[in-house]
């Protein structure tokens, strides 16, 4: 009886608080102007899919630079902000970093129609690079970005003189497993989103049920979008990444990948794209890392594994020191 009553005050207690987490939101600006970065963002001005955008940047260019560049790929969820501990440790040892919000992202542009590939997010990229006169340049790629980091370096192999990709997600082809839905039907599950609905996505596939403070300020920044007037606008693009993450799978690819690879895989992490739709039975087979991260390896060419046990999807984020050391040691080779 005694563990029953434990059970269910934790609960409520956990409940309360997300409750008065929920309640303090901060209501967030479209392009996130209410939103201070870590380091001084710039825009690079585009002419794409006929219309004029703008693309948020950092471009930390540290002290000591030793003439070697790395550029960060953000995830879906996310935004540049989170590399901040990232940046700084990169720099600290003479990398120069960029670090881009891709369009639909972060401080960037939300395009009310926007055709969204992965090839097209990858040449804007690009095109920030040359205006930046960088011919060479490491490139890291975690969730949704090592899908771009992947496609980066398969288009621009000239370009890329490292590959890391950080709990890539598209490690598998969940089109085989998944019912296809349209756009509009990701858009209306956006619509529906709150900070509660939020934060247990993020513990159940991210964290594996284990939470800690530090994971609240990717919970607000998505939430407090959600109080914004023109939270539809963000929506709409959240839908149709979804649509592009689905359907441009990088998994056949990855035997062409030239560039010299490190997988870094927190092995407790379990997201995969639409778990919801399917059974328990075949959810239990998704978004497993502690295998993918060794298929992947073997399906890259030059590629080593780095697993962080008990640790989930953002490795950047929980397990810092066992991030960055195997990173900064593969950039120095």
């Amino acid at each position: 009886m005694k563990k029953v009553l434990w059970a269910f005050l934790l609960i409520l207690g956990t409940f309360q608080q997300s409750k008065a987490q929920s309640d303090n939101l901060q209501w967030l600006d479209i392009e996130l102007a209410n939103y201070p970065y870590p380091y001084p963002v710039s825009v690079l001005e585009l002419r794409i899919q006929n219309q004029d955008l703008k693309m948020a940047y950092m471009d930390v260019i540290p002290k000591n630079y030793n003439g070697k560049n790395i550029v960060l790929f953000h995830g879906k969820n996310f935004n540049g902000a989170y590399w901040k501990t990232t940046i700084e440790a990169l720099s600290n040892e003479g990398f120069r970093v960029i670090v881009p919000d891709q369009i639909g992202f972060g401080k960037s542009s939300k395009p009310h129609h926007f055709h969204y590939t992965f090839q097209q997010l990858a040449q804007n990229t690009k095109t920030l690079l040359d205006s930046l006169d960088i011919k060479k340049t490491a490139i890291l790629g975690h969730s949704m970005g090592g899908m771009l980091a992947t496609r980066f370096a398969l288009m621009y192999p000239d370009t890329t003189e490292k590959l890391i990709l950080e709990n890539p997600i598209g490690l598998e082809d969940w089109k085989l497993k998944v019912p296809y839905k349209p756009v509009e039907w990701w858009y209306n599950n956006e619509l529906k989103k709150n900070y509660e609905s939020i934060k247990k996505y993020q513990l159940v596939s991210y964290y594996d049920n284990q939470w800690k403070a530090e994971y609240d300020p990717w919970v607000n920044l998505l939430a407090g979008w959600t109080l914004n007037s023109d939270y539809k606008t963000i929506a709409w693009n959240a839908a149709l990444t979804y649509d592009m993450i689905f359907t441009q799978p990088v998994v056949y690819e990855f035997k062409h990948v030239t560039a010299p690879t490190l997988l870094i895989i927190g092995t407790r992490d379990r997201t995969a794209l639409g778990k919801p739709l399917v059974t328990p039975e075949v959810r239990k087979t998704m978004g497993l890392y502690n295998e993918l991260g060794k298929r992947t390896q073997k399906e890259i060419p030059n590629a080593r594994l780095v697993e962080l046990e008990n640790v989930g999807h953002l490795p950047h984020i929980e397990k810092f020191n066992g991030f960055i050391k195997p990173l900064i040691q593969f950039m120095k080779e």
